[in-house]
């Protein structure tokens, strides 16, 4: 047998063994994570101060976000690196952010024991004054004005799912949507709080 013969089955079975490893890797990944993706749900959000000026398409507001993130897995523990959230006018419009608005969420970082939910306080503080485009500020005066404002919250979150040795990172997307209903608070804006809000969309 020559030597090129022996080198070539030799790569020949390198190549089938890692073909079998990296199998092996991803039946192992989809048996423990896929079916335990993270559940998210708005359990609560306050809104205040919220004033439109159309005039100059300005908007100024005080909203927070009771997030509610569950890890169904009996088995794994999920590791929160950051959340990194985004506030939007209802349908997706622009976001209501800028150098002028301020985002928080506590606690920033966290360990989730396995079949847990924990519930992350998200704040977005435009009380400076937020540019928008004259369709969003006419959209939430409408809303305003009706009683009843929505908002989407984009929520991208990088997490670490660790079992035994093994340790994966991903960054699902979650978003939310919310109405908000809304009253006159005594001076130029109006606020509300709700309760609870339905279930959000998970993407990994």
């Amino acid at each position: 047998m020559s030597d090129s013969t022996h080198r070539e089955r030799s790569c020949c079975g390198s190549l089938f063994t890692f073909l079998v490893a990296a199998g092996f890797v991803i039946l192992i990944y989809w048996a423990i994570f896929q079916p335990h993706h993270i559940r998210a749900t708005v359990s609560s959000a306050t809104l205040a101060n919220l004033t439109v000026a159309r005039d100059n398409a300005t908007v100024s507001y005080r909203l927070t976000v009771g997030l509610e993130l569950y890890n169904p897995s009996l088995r794994v523990p999920i590791y929160y690196d950051a959340l990194d959230a985004e506030l939007r006018a209802g349908g997706g419009g622009a976001p209501l952010g800028g150098p002028a608005a301020r985002v928080a969420s506590s606690p920033a970082e966290f360990l989730q024991r396995r079949k847990s939910a924990d519930t992350v306080r998200l704040e977005f503080d435009g009380s400076g004054g937020v540019g928008v485009p004259g369709d969003v500020a006419g959209e939430l005066a409408r809303g305003a004005g009706a009683g009843a404002v929505s908002f989407e919250v984009d929520v991208d979150a990088r997490v670490r799912y660790r079992f035994a040795s093994i340790k994966i990172r991903q960054k699902p997307r979650i978003w939310c949507w919310l109405t908000v209903p809304v009253k006159p608070e005594g001076g130029v804006g109006v606020g509300g709080a709700l309760a609870s809000g339905e279930r959000c969309s998970v993407k990994y």
